[in-house]
């Protein structure tokens, strides 16, 4: 099923845009050890571990599909770790139906071509989940206690926010764990101390998600996407993880384990909204993606309690209501930004001696990967290297010499044409006397915007 799972995840990989959050990536892992030091000092500190994986990945390329192969590849870890675990809980069948959900999911395929670590931190929250299990119901194994420990570890160094899941451990061992509370607390602590520093990391560099809108009430409508990747599929899977815990029985599953996937795929959500009202806002859905490995489990519970043609049926219905997000999702634009697409729009009309402006500098970088030497004169950028303390780049101040002799001028910001007003860059080119004579939005919402400015 992992192999199964990481042919999903990567087909069609090669054909999407970049995302701004996956050109960070990028930007972060292509700098050398001092700079990439250097930058985590200032922002994504807490990434830093997968930053540090990148960067020696990159090593051997950076076409899109090689970038996003690591994620591929802890697709199908996860997807078999699903399975086993499903096969420990309950049975073969279940694991082999669980991670068959796993793997049909949108949301699964996304996080799987996505260079981030999203798909890292799903498959570390299944094998701390399996690691727990074993020391548990198999007490006489050598590793035991510290292998949760080390899973643990593993799981706070792909993302931060993945660390909920143990309060899931923690509400299932307290109520049903037969006295093993305290070992289990004595292997988390130990586990917990690396992510512990990349959390106080986090929190003192909290001003990179500032963006970050506190969050109301319903923002737990938007879970079904989230587990899905469209509502559709997600409600489908919700549902059939909803009744697991009435099928115990039929399983013989102690009822620790039901508690424990339950509070995996509630408590999460449940946390994270609380210390977005307590401490800072941090409530983001893809922060949340190591819960899905929950729901598909619960999922395969279910299924493998009734009918194999129910059984069949259902699995049918995930298929079938999530098609449409796996196709979006190959999409050039299914990363939500389609630079590419941008950049032939500036490349097919650019005259000589035409510039380009961007209105944010940090939006460079996908031009530079996909533009090449192709672009119209950056005529602001003043280095070659992105800053050490950003994703941005060096820029000049004085616009109006850098335009001295230019008559048109390219002009690329985020948000569509009615966000021009706001950009600083374009209210220094009005001021210079260059008017706006076509627009084009590129992207989803927000997406960006590319302009042709004349004077």
């Amino acid at each position: 099923m992992g192999i199964t799972a990481a042919l999903v995840a990567v087909t069609g990989s090669s054909a999407v845009s970049h995302s701004s959050d996956e050109l960070a990536t990028l930007s972060a892992a292509r700098r050398g050890l001092g700079g990439l030091w250097e930058l985590a000092q200032h922002i994504d500190g807490h990434f830093l571990p997968y930053y540090g994986f990148i960067h020696i990945w990159l090593e051997f390329g950076q076409a899109e599909w090689w970038m996003r192969l690591p994620s591929v590849l802890a697709t199908g870890a996860a997807a078999a770790l699903v399975a086993d675990l499903g096969r420990r809980l309950g049975s073969l069948p279940a694991g082999l139906v669980a991670s068959a959900v796993y793997t049909l999911l949108p949301s699964v395929s996304y996080h799987g071509q996505n260079a981030r670590p999203y798909a890292f931190a799903a498959a570390a929250a299944v094998l701390a989940t399996w690691a727990l299990y074993r020391a548990i119901e198999e007490p006489g194994r050598r590793a035991g206690w510290w292998g949760y420990a080390a899973a643990v570890a593993v799981l706070g160094c792909t993302q931060v926010f993945a660390l909920l899941v143990l309060a899931a451990h923690l509400f299932a061992v307290a109520l049903y764990g037969r006295g093993v509370l305290l070992r289990m607390m004595a292997g988390m602590a130990v586990g917990c101390v690396p992510g512990a520093v990349w959390a106080v990391v986090g929190f003192a560099e909290r001003h990179a998600i500032s963006w970050i809108q506190l969050p109301g009430p319903d923002v737990f409508l938007s879970l079904p996407k989230m587990v899905g990747g469209t509502a559709l599929a997600g409600c489908v899977v919700a549902a059939l993880a909803a009744a697991g815990p009435f099928l115990r029985r039929r399983h013989d599953i102690d009822r620790l384990w039901i508690a424990l996937l339950t509070g995996w795929a509630l408590l999460p959500p449940l946390l994270l909204f609380t210390l977005s009202h307590l401490v800072s806002p941090v409530y983001v859905d893809r922060y949340l993606f190591a819960t899905v490995p929950a729901y598909a489990l619960l999922a395969g519970l279910t299924l493998t309690a009734v009918p194999r043609v129910v059984t069949g049926l259902a699995l049918a219905g995930v298929l079938a209501a999530g098609i449409p997000g796996q196709l979006d999702v190959r999409r050039e634009d299914g990363h939500h930004e389609n630079f590419p697409r941008a950049v032939r729009i500036i490349t097919d009309g650019a005259e000589p001696g035409d510039a380009i402006v961007y209105g944010r500098s940090s939006l460079r970088e996908g031009f530079l990967y996909y533009g090449g030497g192709g672009l119209p004169d950056d005529v602001l950028r003043t280095g070659t290297a992105p800053l050490p303390d950003s994703f941005g780049y060096p820029e000049r101040d004085d616009i109006a010499a850098a335009l001295a002799d230019r008559e048109r001028v390219w002009v690329i910001w985020r948000g569509g044409p009615e966000a021009a007003s706001r950009v600083e860059r374009v209210g220094e080119l009005t001021g210079e006397g260059f008017t706006r004579v076509k627009g084009w939005r590129v992207g989803r919402v927000p997406g960006m915007t590319v302009a042709l400015y004349t004077r």
